[in-house]
């Protein structure tokens, strides 16, 4: 019996752009937003051409990282070019394929809750960009996440992502927020992927406004320190568990 899987449609655009298809661009769809291309050239950007936001969460990384989400591989590429231990992973293998054959020296095909492999050295910072608190797919999934999260992190160690407040897509012609209070949390939402007239499987996202992260942190023992926000509702924070920050200081 042959099992069927996805098609690897972000990985299908992104070897196509490394392969000097330069006008590669899947359609993202969404149930709360009108559809948007996307240009697979946005995953191949320098550090000049990366957001305020993320060249901010570059400065801030130290240690071990591990690249969560990475894509083509740009954030990881400008982290060692600055002499950082990175491991960048992506569940697409398409884009673990263009890691490699870019120069990431460690890519690895993992999500976000795969476990510690064996004999691997925890990791100091974990970085999580390009709105990257939406890979936890929902409410459920960033608690669940946050408690993964510490069985990766040396002690002292942070998590440095990015989200955003999409609560602007409700407000009516007046500004005033029309939100179904019986329904789920307005930022948990589905995409879909099309590229090549291939339409790829819906696939949860979470948008969390900074007041809900901050309790979702602290309920999970996270410290939540929100370090820049732009105009748009995007933020950049900073998590640390509270335990491991602890037991760090204590060692010293």
């Amino acid at each position: 019996m042959t099992t069927l899987t996805a098609p690897d449609l972000l990985g299908q655009a992104l070897l196509d752009y490394h392969g000097g298809r330069t006008t590669a661009a899947l359609t993202v769809h969404c149930n709360a937003a009108d559809d948007e291309p996307l240009p697979a050239a946005y995953f191949f950007r320098t550090l000049l051409q990366m957001p305020a936001l993320e060249r901010r969460a570059l400065d801030e990384c130290r240690g071990r990282v591990l690249d969560v989400g990475a894509g083509a591989g740009c954030h990881a590429l400008e982290l060692q070019s600055r002499g950082f231990e990175v491991k960048a992973v992506d569940v697409s293998a398409g884009a673990v394929q263009v890691m490699g054959a870019r120069g990431v020296r460690t890519a690895a095909r993992h999500d976000l809750f795969a476990p510690l492999p064996a004999g691997e050295l925890p990791y100091d910072t974990i970085l999580l960009l390009m709105n990257g608190l939406g890979l936890a797919g929902t409410l459920e999934g960033l608690d669940r996440f946050l408690a993964h999260a510490r069985t990766l992190l040396a002690p002292g160690g942070q998590i440095l992502a990015t989200s955003s407040d999409v609560s602007y897509l409700y407000e009516d012609e007046e500004g005033a927020l029309v939100l179904n209070l019986n329904g789920p949390y307005y930022g948990e939402v589905e995409y879909t992927w099309t590229y090549k007239k291939q339409t790829g499987e819906p696939f949860p996202w979470l948008f969390i406004d900074g007041a809900l992260l901050n309790d979702a942190a602290a309920t999970a023992g996270y410290q939540a320190d929100f370090l820049d926000e732009e105009e748009d509702g995007q933020y950049l924070v900073r998590l640390v568990p509270v335990g491991l920050a602890e037991a760090d200081n204590q060692a010293i």
